[in-house]
Parts: C-alpha cells; structure tokens; sequence
C-alpha cells in the first residue's frame, strides 16, 4: 500500500475478508506494484449492498479498482491482468499460446471453486438452509478438490502465477471458513505445496481476517 505522504496512481475498494480481494494484492505484492495501490475499506454483502461502491461498480462487488482517471476495472482477473501489464506483461498470465489458456483454465477451476465456497457459506448460514442445495455444493466441492489434488504438482511446477496464488488463497479460506471440511487431510499433496506458498511475504502480509 502507498505511503501517506505518497498519493496512490490507483485506489482499491478492499475487504480483509474477501479471497477476491487478497488475489489482487498478493498478485500486486509479486509484481511490485502494491506501493501504486490506495486501499478503501469497502463492506459488500448479498442483502445490504454498498451504495458507495455502485458508481464504481453497478454490480457492488469487491475488488473494484479505480485507476488515475477515474475509470474503473473489475474483477479480480481483469485487474490482475492490468497490473501485469503494467508490470511489463507474462509475469502471472502468459501472454499467448497453451500456456496461456491452461493458466487461464486452471484459474477458472480455482476462481469458480471460491465463488462455490462464498455463496455454501451463505446458504449454511441462513436460518433455514436448503438440504438439496447444501449436499450440492459439497458435492461439487468434493469434484474440485480431487482434481486439484490431481493437478498440484503440474501446477506447482511453474513459475508463481494467476492459477497458484488462486490455489493458495482457496486453501487459507477453506481453513478460514470452512474448518470442518478436512481438506487437508483429503488433499496431501495440496495441502503440503499451499503451506509452503503460504510463507510467502505476498501471502504472509494479505492475511484473511474476520473484521
């Protein structure tokens, strides 16, 4: 994050609590970038949406990032790729080729599987949850947890990108929300390579908090 005394070229509406929202500063963290970045407190929620936030971003989600002119990027892989550019580009997405969409693939399976883990823990949390829909969701988390046990060690294999720091963060919120799921004990080999990345200092300074 900018110094006070230094005025941020971009301004990041921000939540400790969002695994969307630690992408982007552990991505910034990696690239260098994360002095360039102003950060607003920002609360988001299903049933009481940010007024202040939807001229940035009509939909109201977070990260929203406000660049220098005022213009605005969302979400997460969107200003990611930005900041990589920046960065000079190919640094966490390859520019083109295979390599390119099996990153972006990769990142698909992991961003998807936070979005499944965001909205179970909302449906677990209501009053009345839906049986159906929870046996669901712990069926499709079961599918993605084998197949990323299945792929780590491919992915683990090159260099810090788009698809590892996805992983890494979906393993910390597992941890964070959903400590009943065993996931480590299922997943050996993610859990032994998500540990290891976890001692980043990109992941050690964005750390998931409840406040």
């Amino acid at each position: 994050m900018s110094r006070p005394d230094e005025p941020a070229a971009m301004t990041l509406h921000w939540s400790p609590r969002s695994p969307f929202v630690r992408k982007v500063m552990v991505a910034a963290l990696e690239l260098g970038l994360a002095d360039r970045i102003r950060t607003i407190r920002t609360v988001v929620a299903m049933r009481k949406p940010a007024r202040e936030l939807l001229p940035d971003n009509p939909l109201g989600k977070i990260p929203t990032l406000v660049l220098a002119d005022g213009s605005t990027l969302y979400d997460s892989q969107v200003i990611i790729e930005y900041l990589d550019s920046l960065a000079g580009g190919g640094t966490l997405i390859p520019l083109g080729g295979d390599a390119r969409w099996l990153e972006l693939r990769r990142h698909a399976l992991l961003d998807g599987f936070l979005d499944l883990l965001i909205l179970w823990r909302n449906e677990r949390d209501r009053p009345h949850p839906l049986p159906d829909l929870i046996d669901a969701f712990a069926l499709k988390a079961d599918a993605v947890l084998a197949a990323v046990e299945s792929e780590i060690g491919a992915i683990a294999a090159g260099p810090v990108g788009l698809a590892q720091i996805t992983a890494a963060i979906a393993g910390a919120y597992m941890d964070f929300r959903f400590a009943d799921l065993g996931w480590r004990d299922r997943c050996p080999r993610f859990s032994a390579w998500q540990q290891g990345f976890a001692r980043r200092p990109s992941m050690l300074a964005t750390p998931i908090v409840d406040a």
